[in-house]
């Protein structure tokens, strides 16, 4: 790759700039004091770029094969952008900031504040304004990542602390000033090298210990397990990954956050993921942050495979297969001669399963968790162990190929409907509410349960005491209480009223109608209300509820497990063969032969993706005008029949220098009417010093 050097335009902005690589440098330095963004060099196996006399990255030419260099061309030219300042990540003190941060909040919020209160204008200019400008750094990318992993720890301590009100306010300041962070650099840099910055401040990994003493970092690598090898990225996690353990909400709903996820979503920003254990790990290579330009990426690129839009759709189509299989079992399985569709339902939904658990495996659960139809998923995996289980047990009990098995099948019908339901409209704010209230109603139902199970040992054991013992009544069975007290519950029956003598005189009929008070009205009109409020706090911040479930999936989308390129039930094949075959060779010659098979078995879906994206290039940015200028047959898109379609395209274009500079002549921003700000009255310094 070509190194370049040039002069910057405005030499009083930017006095000198250094040499530079236009791919892997991404965010340049103004002065040859700092180093260049990012310096994390590009891992090819353990040959690493490494940085140059000046910070930069210089790459070695011997080091790479036809493939990486595919891959970096694949970056868009940066040589005539702007450079933006940064320090080098590994670099940057996180350890001392996390404790700095989490001094400053505790000493700024004593008392507790809610989100409104604190965005009240006088709490704005006192505390979190001074705190802001404190920790703003425009060099330092780690500030985000330290307010949210603050603000994770302040959420983790409230249900130990005495004070929880206070300590749930800090963490709710954390959140705010993270996002204000984040907004101000949006604002100050609103290029494509600003998106590249954005990208680097939310998906750059960050070990919380890096900048650590030694002593310290030796003490805590010991306690620590690592469940793999990742040349130095085994600890890090990302700002974007804290902000949805974290469930900020409103982080993640801030435009500054949502230009970057959809990026990401798009492909437009590519990365390398970092993952908790990967069943089929390949990293070789460890690509950093970049822009991609699909017009120098090879053909057959299978890193497009990660990319989050193409990753729904493949999942999509999967479990469509997945489903099709499924009801071609359950149509035919009373047919002889059709234990074909069985035998491949079985077969493909092992290797989805086991897709399942990589997903679950990468991330871990608490980020799994969020996934919107997560709880989908872990129900038809029960149910499909259970089908496996049983119908193991049919064929050595000679009923196959009837049984229990497909009794038990039968069950995954309303999961993989309603799943099919929650696939095709993940943004759909009432499947947002449902699932958010299956979570409480499921709460509620295990307390009542519990509840339930006392009243049930209560009646069962007034039954069998020694004044019934020479009764001539039958003495009813549990599950025959149990029956009557489930009708009283859901009120469609009485008849434990009218048996609640038998149990005792006095003692039955006052537990029958006790639990009738508490199961049936009480329970229900909780219940309702409950869920009543969880509606209605989805409903008034639904925005913020998309948001987050989008970039929960977007998140998710970007995989770092080598198992996912392989469809089901291939995977499973891929498993068996690949992971033996990682331990006997070299990770450059498992590499290929993994980018191989993957390209192999992908052809068709890498080919229909590399042909999309050359043509469309990016349509809303400059590649994508670039391209339409060109092809007027491709300057065209379907209005819906808008008759309004004019006004939105005036603000689609880009307004021209020369009208740009006829507005600066007739309207100058220096005399544009703005917010009055009153003067701060409380010193920052003072304010945040013990």
């Amino acid at each position: 790759m070509t190194v370049i050097r040039r002069r910057q335009r405005n030499q009083d902005t930017f006095p000198k700039h250094p040499t530079r690589n236009s791919c892997t440098t991404g965010i340049y330095s103004p002065t040859p004091a700092r180093i260049a963004f990012p310096v994390a060099p590009v891992a090819v196996g353990s040959k690493r770029m490494e940085s140059s006399s000046k910070g930069l990255l210089a790459p070695d030419a011997h080091a790479h094969d036809d493939d990486d260099m595919s891959e970096t061309e694949a970056c868009i030219d940066r040589r005539n952008r702007h450079p933006i300042p940064a320090l080098a990540p590994s670099s940057l003190p996180v350890y001392m900031t996390i404790h700095r941060v989490r001094r400053l909040v505790a000493a700024a919020v004593d008392e507790p504040y809610s989100l409104e209160q604190l965005k009240d204008h006088r709490v704005n200019k006192e505390i979190v304004r001074p705190l802001v400008d404190r920790l703003y750094t425009p060099s330092d990318i780690s500030v985000v990542y330290c307010l949210l992993a603050n603000r994770v720890q302040f959420l983790r301590e409230q249900s130990s602390t005495v004070h929880q009100t206070v300590t749930i306010a800090r963490a709710t300041l954390c959140e705010l000033a993270a996002t204000l962070i984040l907004r101000r650099l949006h604002e100050e840099h609103t290029s494509e090298d600003g998106l590249l910055l954005l990208s680097h401040v939310l998906v750059e990994g960050f070990d919380p210990f890096q900048g650590a003493p030694d002593s310290i970092q030796h003490d805590t690598a010991a306690r620590q397990w690592r469940l793999q090898e990742r040349e130095g990225h085994e600890r890090k996690l990302t700002a974007l990954e804290l902000a949805i353990i974290s469930e900020s909400k409103t982080f993640i709903s801030s435009p500054a956050c949502q230009r970057v996820v959809n990026a990401v979503y798009e492909g437009q920003v590519i990365y390398t993921p970092l993952s908790v254990m990967d069943i089929l790990p390949d990293h070789y290579r460890h690509h950093p942050i970049s822009l991609y330009d699909p017009r120098k990426a090879p053909i057959l690129n299978h890193y497009r495979l990660i990319v989050p839009r193409w990753r729904n759709a493949v999942e999509m189509c999967q479990f469509l297969i997945l489903l099709g299989l499924y009801v071609l079992t359950m149509v035919y399985r009373n047919d002889e001669g059709t234990e074909l569709f069985e035998l491949m339902f079985s077969i493909y939904t092992a290797g989805w399963v086991l897709s399942e658990l990589a997903a679950i495996a990468e991330h871990g659960w608490e980020v799994h968790s969020q996934s919107l139809w997560s709880f989908l998923d872990l129900t038809f995996i029960f149910i499909y162990g259970a089908y496996v289980v049983a119908r193991i047990f049919d064929i050595f009990a000679g009923r196959f190929p009837l049984g229990q098995g497909l009794h038990i099948l039968c069950v995954a019908a309303p999961v993989l409907l309603t799943r099919l339901a929650f696939t095709l409209l993940p943004n759909n704010i009432v499947f947002i509410s449902v699932r958010a209230a299956m979570s409480d109603f499921m709460m509620l139902t295990f307390l009542a349960t519990w509840c339930f199970v006392g009243f049930l040992l209560a009646l069962q054991w007034l039954i069998d005491s020694d004044d019934n013992s020479n009764t001539t009544i039958l003495t009813p069975r549990w599950s025959t209480i149990a029956k009557w007290m489930l009708w009283i519950w859901f009120g469609l029956d009485g008849t434990g009223f009218d048996e609640a003598g038998n149990f005792h005189s006095v003692f039955g009929p006052a537990l029958m109608v006790g639990f009738a008070f508490l199961g049936n009205t009480l329970f229900l009109t909780l219940t309702i209300a409950v869920l009543t409020n969880t509606f209605s706090r989805i409903i008034a911040d639904a925005a913020g509820e998309v948001a987050f479930r989008r970039t929960v999936l977007t998140f998710e989308g970007v995989k770092s497990d080598a198992i996912f390129a392989y469809p089901p039930p291939t995977n499973i094949i891929a498993l068996v063969l690949l992971l033996p075959l990682k331990l006997l060779v070299s990770p450059a010659t498992f590499h290929t032969v993994n980018v191989s098979l993957v390209r192999a078995l992908n052809a068709p879906a890498l080919l229909l993706i590399s042909l999309y994206e050359r043509r469309r290039s990016w349509s809303g940015g400059v590649l994508g005008r670039r391209r339409r200028g060109k092809n007027p047959f491709l300057n065209w898109h379907f209005t819906g029949f808008s008759p309004y379609d004019n006004v939105q395209a005036v603000f689609k274009t880009s307004v021209p220098d020369e009208v740009g500079d006829a507005i600066e002549r007739l309207d100058p921003l220096e005399k544009a009417p703005r917010t009055p700000i009153e003067p701060v009255a409380v010193d920052a310094d003072m304010r945040f010093r013990r």
